[in-house]
């Protein structure tokens, strides 16, 4: 399956190769002095991943996000093969952070509030098994963790339905072509009424109030 927009929007699958200029990958760092040895990763799938790599550049404490694909049959899939929905992956964003900045219980939070956790579909506008939400742990503790969120926002009974995200054990990880790396900057205008069109920001008001977060994303 494709994405869906409005006819005015456009989607994200629709890319064009005219887009797919290289450029270096460049995140944002914060000040915390720490080896690269300390860091650690994480992979949350929720949706695009333009969408999901543009959030977590934003978080301070991360030190580098990839958009990639987790979670399938096929070794080293392209987007193409991806976004046919024929592999079983799911667009993903892999957090590569700092756990003396950012633990990885703020990570998990941090995802709950970039992502439409009742929706196990697909995310927004983009529909299908290889945009579903999940949280790939890579350790027993992640997992944990994620589990213990999951279930705190349950018993909270904030929302009219279960969260419907699923939790899974890591997989290898690809990463996307160069051309989806840092989408969003490299590409804000086309980005943006992607964004606009999916209704993201939209939908995530509707779900968290005043507690989205969708500045700049």
């Amino acid at each position: 399956m494709r994405r869906f927009l409005a006819s005015a929007a456009i989607s994200c699958a629709l890319l064009v190769s005219a887009h797919a200029e290289t450029s270096a990958v460049s995140k944002s760092a914060d000040t915390h002095q720490s080896s690269a040895a300390d860091f650690q990763v994480a992979t949350f799938a929720g949706g695009c991943f333009w969408s999901m790599e543009s959030a977590f550049d934003h978080l301070p404490g991360v030190k580098k996000a990839v958009s990639g694909f987790m979670g399938g049959r096929t070794d080293k899939p392209t987007y193409a093969q991806v976004s046919a929905g024929t592999t079983g992956h799911a667009e993903s964003v892999q957090v590569t952070y700092d756990p003396n900045a950012v633990s990885y219980e703020k990570l998990v939070d941090y995802y709950w509030h970039h992502i439409d956790l009742l929706d196990s579909g697909g995310q927004f506008c983009d529909r299908g098994n290889q945009y579903r939400p999940v949280i790939f742990a890579h350790t027993p503790e992640q997992k944990r963790i994620a589990e213990q969120s999951r279930s705190a926002l349950d018993a909270s009974h904030r929302f009219s339905s279960p969260v419907a995200v699923e939790i899974a054990a890591a997989g290898p990880f690809t990463a996307a072509e160069e051309y989806h790396q840092n989408f969003q900057k490299k590409n804000p205008d086309y980005y943006n009424r992607y964004r606009i069109g999916c209704r993201r920001d939209a939908r995530l008001k509707e779900i968290w109030g005043a507690e989205a977060d969708t500045a700049a994303h």
